[in-house]
């Protein structure tokens, strides 16, 4: 699939994850449209082997969504994919509905629950051992890594030579509470995976050039691989770019209307 229309479709997941934020009034804006980017590459562009008609095809790839609350833009990819019917995106948060605020397998595509932060990439060691016939991705935020327990499975990827693993670290720069290095810095984090024994490489996480020629790289690396992708929190919404505040406060209806104006 060409670049534009890679570009296309994340710019209209954009506006529908912002629209189920919206909806159920709660979720999660900054990181679901940080991280958009990356699930459209992972989904549309031909590096993540799945199928939607068999969620559970043994010979499947799997995908991880570490940081759980980005979740809007996970079901928005979902889908748009064709796992369920999009007019299920309007149950996003609510009561009896299979899209809860954080993933679970109760969604189609889904392979475990996640948003409990630092949890994923261990979950993804074990997948890999367990599937190494397949390849595991797994999407972490940058807040998440001040997680210890994240370390510890960074550390045990090399150890078992899991070159089945990519880990994409969202690098948006924010969280909840502000600025990640003022809240608890993580830099160096290219760094501090090398020192692991990962391969790791840098990139623009909307550059779809960029990010597909990365993933690709992955799969054919000797080494587990990090991503670092640098990235733009609330990417897209004008009111949301770049702001904390935005990390789990839904835009107002006017601000969403700005967002679809800039987005489509």
């Amino acid at each position: 699939m060409k670049i534009e229309k890679l570009q296309k479709i994340a710019n209209q997941l954009r506006v529908e994850a912002l629209e189920m934020i919206c909806g159920a009034k709660s979720g999660h804006p900054g990181g679901s449209l940080s991280a958009m980017d990356i699930l459209v590459a992972l989904y549309f562009g031909g590096i993540l082997k799945h199928n939607p008609k068999q969620p559970e095809d043994p010979k499947r790839d799997f995908f991880v969504l570490s940081k759980g609350h980005a979740s809007a833009a996970l079901y928005a990819v979902l889908a748009e994919r064709g796992f369920f019917p999009k007019k299920e995106l309007a149950g996003f948060r609510r009561i009896n509905s299979n899209l809860q605020g954080h993933p679970t397998p109760r969604t189609p595509g889904v392979e475990v629950a996640t948003g409990s932060l630092g949890q994923g990439l261990s979950f993804s060691v074990g997948l890999a051992l367990a599937k190494p016939q397949s390849h595991v991705f797994t999407l972490l935020g940058d807040g998440e890594i001040q997680e210890g327990q994240v370390w510890e499975a960074a550390m045990a990827a090399p150890h078992f030579r899991l070159s089945n693993l990519t880990a994409i670290v969202d690098r948006n720069r924010l969280q909840i509470d502000g600025a990640i290095a003022e809240v608890m810095k993580v830099a160096p984090v290219a760094e501090k995976f090398r020192s692991f024994g990962w391969r790791v490489v840098e990139i623009n996480g909307h550059d779809f050039t960029e990010i597909l020629r990365e993933l690709r790289n992955s799969k054919n690396s000797k080494k587990p691989t990090a991503i670092i992708a640098e990235t733009v929190k609330g990417k897209g919404a004008p009111a949301a770019e770049g702001k904390f505040e935005y990390h789990g406060m839904p835009l107002s209806p006017e601000e969403l209307v700005a967002a679809r104006q800039n987005l489509i």
